[in-house]
């Protein structure tokens, strides 16, 4: 077996790594204290599964799942935060994101807006604790 040769290592497996830092997607501000708009997002029987809040004044807009709804309310959520991800990437304020969900809304889908649900919290912690309720 003195007759082998070794195959040469290749540059991409003993080069140093490069890293560098990359910007992130823009996203609003997940917290605020400050009054919030929010709305019911609700699953196709209209059990209501969480709230998507917004505030303009901290550029600030998330959802809040609603734990009664299990997984399965976790999992729809995904749609609302997307959309909160696709409105700040077109430079929405965050009430206007919510005006589009709102219009938006097609109760055929999986998880819809409740119609008629538009509301002002004084705070975000409001909004979390009406989540918070069986």
């Amino acid at each position: 077996m003195s007759g082998e040769t070794r195959p040469t290592p290749q540059p991409r497996t003993t080069e140093d790594l490069q890293l560098r830092e990359t910007a992130s997607p823009p996203r609003y501000a997940k917290a605020t204290d400050r009054p919030v708009q929010y709305v019911a997002a609700a699953d196709r029987q209209g059990n209501v599964i969480g709230y998507v809040w917004a505030n303009d004044e901290d550029d600030a807009a998330g959802w809040k799942v609603r734990p009664a709804g299990g997984d399965a309310a976790f999992n729809l959520g995904v749609m609302w935060v997307s959309r909160l991800h696709e409105a700040k990437l077109r430079g929405i304020a965050p009430t206007a994101a919510l005006a589009e969900m709102v219009r938006d809304s097609d109760p055929a889908k999986a998880s819809h807006i409740v119609p008629g649900s538009l509301r002002q919290a004084p705070s975000l912690q409001a909004v979390q604790e009406l989540a918070a309720q069986d």
